[in-house]
């Protein structure tokens, strides 16, 4: 499984890294079949989100790292060395730029998108 990761690098400036994640089999609710999972990750907290359509965010870091997973919609994002890239339903997002410029994000799509957010520990 791939994921995009957004990042500030020392000087402040956010970017874009593709993260591959390992899914290995497991028995995770047995007597149901082996699913294949990644390594479980702590959370301190879950939330759905929803960001109307036309919604539009100058630039601004994320308060905290966090996952987006994207559900319904398309939601495009800058990160501030002008990368764009488009996140739509199955997309998953680490956003850990909690420092510098930060990124941007708009809604691309026709109607409303929503996500789900996974904060993470500091």
């Amino acid at each position: 499984m791939i994921y995009t990761r957004v990042y500030a690098d020392e000087t402040g400036e956010s970017h874009y890294e593709d993260i591959k994640t390992e899914l290995t089999p497991r028995d995770f609710a047995p007597p149901a079949p082996p699913l294949h999972l990644s390594p479980m990750l702590p959370a301190t907290g879950v939330a759905f989100v929803r960001f109307p359509a036309g919604w539009d965010s100058d630039w601004h870091p994320t308060p905290r790292r966090q996952y987006f997973f994207f559900l319904v919609g398309v939601v495009e994002s800058e990160t501030s060395d002008g990368d764009r890239r488009s996140h739509g339903p199955g997309s998953v997002v680490l956003l850990e730029d909690t420092a510098g410029k930060g990124h941007r994000a708009r809604v691309v799509s026709n109607g409303d998108v929503l996500a789900a957010v996974v904060q993470l520990p500091d």
